[in-house]
């Protein structure tokens, strides 16, 4: 049974594509408008407000509750201070990476855990011979993600209060529509942006007092295809999409490792022990992962050409694509790509994909595979530097 977020009532009425997307058994908004380019300009010039719910959501209490934390985490658990987020991936006992997501000290000394895909099971298995207790509170709190250069003026009208002092990735209590609402300085547009959190009963007076403040800044509601293109912008990577989780992959070669994806410096081997651990010590001593997440960019001038050649007009994806396109070398394939879009602020056609690591440095150059009606092209792609679009807001 798909689930209506409490966010529904006012997102069906505002959604006149009447898109929608099923995540973790919730609708959730595709796009509110037939294009989603408005959504995506709020992103990046003004601000906008995302139904984020489905997220997985978790509190880890109890004596052991660090414990269970720093045994399944590859990073340092006592390196979280209270009211602050990091983020983190964790694996499996070959290294393959599970999910990854943010996890919070809270004041209480309890833990906030956040991932895309259902971790209860997990944390459930590896909490054995530990005091600890989960919560599961995916039905219970709701979330919104807002997002853009205006957001801070937005979320501090809300509040009634300046929030420029909360950090990046800090955590704060506020109170927003008189409602009592978590709010960490996260997000996933690589833009300046946050998260907040509130019981489900209380999601409706929360969403319109951030519509309300929104007035004077452009605030917009917006959907996941506007969010998929700032995503990949940012270099942000997707589970099931850009990589499979080592739970659920259906070969081998789809399960990544940390350092496969780029999260080299998410990983402490200096930990006394986590969950894969040895299996990353030994595919460090081997020499590093056999393949690399690559950013590429797209031949622009080849890219329309292959259109004209063919007598049609040049068409850039309207939206963001996530399917495995093959990547080639000399005619042989070498890679994939996973997720790409037209990057309406860097007017470049970008990608996410994996090469070998002998072909992953920035400057190599390889072919990626597009079909044009029933013809296929080669176009050729370059590796460039993640992310795409480095905006110093995000962390100022």
């Amino acid at each position: 049974m798909t689930l209506e977020t409490p966010f529904h009532p006012r997102t069906a009425e505002l959604n006149q594509a009447r898109r929608w997307r099923k995540w973790s058994g919730f609708f959730i908004a595709d796009s509110y408008f037939p294009a989603h380019d408005l959504e995506y300009h709020a992103i990046r010039f003004s601000a906008a407000l995302f139904d984020v719910t489905p997220m997985c959501k978790y509190r880890i209490s109890g004596t052991d509750a660090a414990r269970l934390v720093d045994r399944v985490i590859t990073r340092r658990v006592d390196r979280i201070k209270p009211m602050r987020a990091i983020y983190t991936p964790w694996c499996d006992h070959d290294g393959r990476v599970l999910d990854d997501g943010t996890v919070a000290l809270l004041a209480d000394g309890s833990y906030f855990w956040t991932s895309a895909e259902p971790q209860h099971g997990w944390l459930d298995a590896a909490s054995e011979g530990l005091s600890v207790q989960i919560e599961d509170l995916t039905e219970r709190i709701c979330a919104l993600s807002l997002q853009g250069p205006c957001s801070r003026d937005v979320l501090s009208r809300a509040v009634g209060r300046d929030m420029s002092d909360l950090p990046f990735f800090g955590r704060a209590d506020v109170t927003i529509g008189g409602v009592a609402v978590s709010v960490s300085r996260t997000g996933y547009s690589g833009d300046l942006g946050y998260e907040l959190w509130m019981p489900f009963e209380e999601a409706l007076p929360v969403w319109d007092a951030l519509i309300a403040a929104g007035n004077d800044y452009t605030l917009r509601v917006a959907g996941m295809e506007a969010l998929d293109v700032a995503r990949i912008e940012a270099g942000l990577i997707m589970a099931g999409v850009d990589y499979h989780s080592g739970r659920t992959a259906r070969h081998p070669s789809l399960a990544v490792s940390p350092y496969e994806i780029g999260m080299d410096r998410l990983v402490d081997l200096d930990k006394p022990r986590f969950i894969g651990k040895r299996a990353l010590m030994d595919e460090v001593a081997a020499g590093g992962p056999a393949s690399r997440l690559v950013g590429l960019e797209l031949d622009l001038a080849v890219f329309e050409s292959a259109y004209l050649d063919l007598g049609y007009a040049i068409e850039h994806p309207l939206r963001a694509w996530r399917h495995v396109t093959p990547l080639t070398r000399k005619g042989e394939t070498i890679g994939r790509a996973t997720s790409g879009t037209f990057s309406p602020l860097l007017k470049r056609s970008i990608a996410l994909g994996f090469l070998p690591a002998k072909h992953a440095a920035v400057g190599s150059t390889v072919s990626i595979e597009w079909q044009i009606e029933a013809s296929r092209q080669q176009i050729p792609a370059t590796v460039v530097p993640l992310p795409f679009l480095e905006l110093p807001r995000k962390r100022g």
